[in-house]
């Protein structure tokens, strides 16, 4: 399955990325998103210099501004020059771009001390906030470290309740910091392990997935806002089909 183009302008471009597609590989004959977009925008551009019966021999421009996980699909956006990279990218860096995705969790075992019924006592807007603090280890596994950690980051999220049933709950998340692999780890630690991630996930959500067929992660991004670097006006892009109970 390929990157679906959602949106694009003169300076960006907003994309659906599918589950299994890098954002960006380091292998040449790994195929990833970015791969894919700047031959997009290379042969419009051919066709377009072709009209004007010109040539153009310049690179094509495309900058990274943020990531998902090669197992997660959803929405990212790209910058089609140098100018809207940088805003984007402090966009990102200083947390004002919003992202938000969708999750399906298994629930904590009956008899725990929430028992799954308050999902961990949300506040008055239903939203539960998770703070941790976070490192990334040498194997390429992120892990929660004690506060003080030298080089950790805090990791910081809040999630809501879509919908439950006995065992697992679909969740909204809103992550609030962009951490490597961070909802993926901090649901786990919470004791709400994503089903079908087989790195974060305990035993019993694995073998859970298993039973319910799951054979990818249940993780997208389904929702990005920020404010254009053109513009400035604040923008907002969902997608249609966003991910539900299996």
């Amino acid at each position: 399955m390929k990157t679906e183009i959602l949106y694009e302008d003169a300076d960006i471009l907003v994309c659906f990325k599918p589950a299994g597609l890098a954002v960006q590989s380091g292998r040449v004959s790994q195929p990833d998103m970015v791969s894919e977009l700047k031959n997009y925008l290379a042969g419009k551009r051919e066709k377009e210099a072709a009209g004007r019966m010109q040539r153009t021999t310049a690179p094509v421009y495309l900058g990274v501004v943020h990531r998902l996980d090669q197992p997660v699909s959803g929405i990212l956006v790209f910058a089609k020059n140098a100018k809207s990279a940088a805003s984007l990218s402090a966009q990102a860096s200083d947390h004002r771009m919003q992202k938000i995705y969708r999750a399906e969790v298994a629930l904590p075992e009956t008899g725990s001390e929430d028992n799954g019924i308050g999902l961990f006592l949300p506040a008055a807007d239903g939203y539960v906030e998770l703070e941790d603090t976070m490192e990334k280890g040498p194997d390429g596994t992120a892990r929660i470290v004690p506060d003080g950690t030298k080089g950790a980051k805090r990791a910081r999220l809040k999630y809501r309740v879509l919908e439950r049933k006995q065992n697992r709950a679909l969740l909204e998340i809103e992550l609030l910091t962009g951490r490597y692999h961070q909802i993926r780890l901090q649901l786990s630690h919470a004791g709400l392990p994503i089903l079908g991630d087989n790195r974060y996930g305990t035993p019993e959500s694995r073998a859970f997935s298993d039973r319910c067929g799951v054979r990818g992660i249940r993780l997208q991004a389904v929702g990005l806002c920020f404010f254009h670097p053109a513009t400035g006006k604040r923008v907002c892009y969902e997608l249609d089909e966003k991910m539900e109970f299996i």
